[in-house]
């Protein structure tokens, strides 16, 4: 069984989601890869109290990386880009 605790992993802190959180009110999570949206959806609005309006998924191959002679690859992860509300917001680093 999951819980909201288990769908969202970690918020994505980037350049690109900061400006989409300013202009179009979208907050970008990294969410477990067997989650679907109306589950993402519940998990966000319980836990920050917020209304959502939209939720987009999308899988992200991991990327191929090497350390010297030796190759290897970062994991594969799914990206949920949620779209609040008029007026809701979610604040993950206070004073900025």
């Amino acid at each position: 069984m999951k819980t909201i605790y288990n769908v969202l992993i970690k918020p994505r802190l980037t350049e690109k989601g900061s400006i989409q959180k300013e202009l179009a009110n979208q907050v970008v999570f990294i969410v477990d890869r067997r989650a679907n949206k109306i589950e993402i959806k519940e998990a966000v609005e319980k836990l920050f109290k917020v209304k959502v309006l939209a939720v987009n998924t999308m899988n992200v191959k991991g990327k191929p990386k090497r350390m010297g002679r030796f190759e290897g690859r970062r994991s594969d992860y799914k990206k949920a880009i949620v779209t609040l509300h008029e007026g809701e917001k979610i604040e993950f680093i206070e004073g900025v």
